[in-house]
């Protein structure tokens, strides 16, 4: 039996298994590199600024995305809570993209604006103070630790490399733009943004 052939020959099996599996995955993928207006960024979009990109860093660092995403999708109890569903070219200056797949907390994508930064001190430093049923930790650390700026502005040669459009003068002012700025100014910052460019695009928050 050809069939029984195949399921005892594995080195075969595993062939054609991965010939169907690049097939459909270029099915998926293909049409991304021809289709350019899907990453085409919307026209409101800006980079972010020297002290927001540290905090992305941070963010980064401290694992935030494994509990929240940024990522609306288009159904309508997402879009009734959290505003405008993402679209891709609201991401298309982000290295690495940060949409996550668990929300243990809120979605942040649109949250920039949505609280003082008053606000977001209290919730670093005591979440519970803030919002009684959180499970997330303090992160009081963020508030002793000083940014210097060492390498801002070569974070921001490579993004330009990659289709950030910074300018000369954005990188030149960057070192002295984060020097001194605290972990937390620059978390609070990066997250005072999420979602601000929607808000002139389609129909933002």
């Amino acid at each position: 039996m050809k069939h029984d052939a195949l399921e005892k020959n594995v080195g075969l099996l595993m062939a054609l298994i991965l010939i169907c599996v690049s097939f459909g995955g270029m099915v998926q993928i293909f049409p991304l590199f021809f289709g350019g207006e899907l990453s085409k960024p919307i026209p409101t979009l800006k980079p972010l600024s020297a002290v927001q990109l540290e905090g992305r860093d941070i963010y980064i660092r401290e694992g935030c995305a494994v509990c929240h995403t940024q990522m609306v999708r288009p159904l309508q109890f997402e879009t009734a809570r959290y505003g405008h569903y993402s679209v891709a070219g609201e991401d298309a200056y982000e290295h690495p993209f940060l949409w996550g797949s668990k929300r243990t907390g809120p979605d942040l994508a649109r949250v920039g604006g949505r609280y003082s930064d008053a606000w977001h001190v209290a919730h670093l430093m005591d979440p519970r103070s803030v919002v009684p049923v959180s499970n997330m930790p303090a992160y009081p650390w963020l508030f002793e630790n000083t940014l210097d700026g060492a390498d801002t502005a070569q974070k921001m040669r490579v993004l330009r490399t990659l289709g950030v459009p910074y300018t000369d003068d954005d990188i030149t002012g960057a070192s002295e733009a984060v020097a001194g700025v605290t972990e937390a100014q620059a978390l609070i910052a990066y997250l005072q943004n999420l979602g601000l460019d929607m808000r002139g695009y389609g129909e933002g928050p």
